[in-house]
């Protein structure tokens, strides 16, 4: 099992709201409404970690380890979303989001293949990871900046206990479940990796989840502003094909280290997954 190891892990870096958060560096006259308004926002889709863990639980009823470590990544999520509360309270209690407005984002996620799921996460993880890391730069106010930094931090480790599931499910789960997950990861990871060449930011948050709701089935479009991510990263913290690319590379590196293979470009992953179909295809078609 993982589940104790990454426990232990995650447990030995865990940061306190209260003793390490610099609170008292807090300097009003570095907060523009602007920026006050989006750490509403992020607070709001930090809280749909709780409808995420439902799905979780749920689409791996048969991996008892998976889902206990759901307890600790569910847990830190929310605490993301508290701390951005608590920052509020403190300093703009005015834009402190409702229950209402945080229940809102609380829906029921269409069952999906949990190996596809388990790689869109991956990618989310590493995605707002540099989302963050761009917003602690453009702020101003350095402890918003801190706690930027800091939650960043806490994705680049989920993404790594992630990382560590896919590699159980391509090493430990037997043959059927190996080439299964080979096919997933390439597939998510050729669309999370090519977010230059779409105008929708790709995260988990982003996508449309819900058929019967459709097209209002994403987490994005539950929000009291529903078209702030785009204008968060395009006109305000300005997350560009710079960004864009470090996104791609980590994706990339992570894959060539999963499948001991290089992956400089989304390109020749595609070329690797359409690789893996061949067989199947050759098969049905002799048949």
């Amino acid at each position: 099992m993982l589940y104790p190891e990454l426990f232990k892990s995650l447990e030995a870096v865990r940061w306190n709201m209260d003793a390490d958060i610099p609170w008292d560096s807090f300097d009003a006259s570095l907060l523009s409404d602007e920026q006050a308004q989006t750490i509403k926002m992020n607070a709001i889709t930090e809280w749909a970690a709780l409808p995420a863990t439902e799905m979780f639980l749920r689409d791996n009823r048969g991996d008892s380890d998976f889902s206990a470590f759901m307890s600790v990544w569910f847990f830190e999520e929310q605490k993301h979303s508290l701390v951005l509360i608590e920052y509020l309270r403190r300093f703009r209690p005015d834009l402190v989001p409702t229950e209402e407005e945080l229940h809102k984002v609380r829906f029921e996620f269409d069952p999906a293949p949990a190996l596809e799921t388990l790689m869109l996460h991956f990618c989310g993880e590493i995605r707002l990871n540099h989302w963050y890391r761009c917003a602690a730069q453009w702020h101003t106010e350095p402890v918003i900046q801190f706690i930027y930094e800091t939650i960043a931090q806490d994705e680049a480790r989920h993404a790594g206990a992630y990382l560590r599931y896919m590699r159980r499910a391509l090493n430990d789960l037997g043959d059927d479940t190996s080439a299964e997950a080979k096919r997933a990861f390439c597939k998510i990871g050729v669309l999370m990796a090519s977010a230059k060449r779409t105008s929708q930011a790709l995260h988990p948050t982003n996508l449309h989840v819900n058929r019967d709701m459709f097209p209002n089935d994403t987490v994005q479009s539950k929000l009291p502003e529903p078209g702030w991510l785009e204008h968060w990263l395009d006109e305000q913290i300005r997350f560009d094909s710079v960004w864009e690319t470090k996104v791609a590379d980590r994706i990339l590196h992570n894959l060539s280290v999963l499948f001991g293979q290089p992956f400089k470009s989304v390109q020749e992953l595609n070329r690797f997954r359409k690789g893996l179909d061949r067989p199947a295809e050759s098969v049905q078609a002799v048949a």
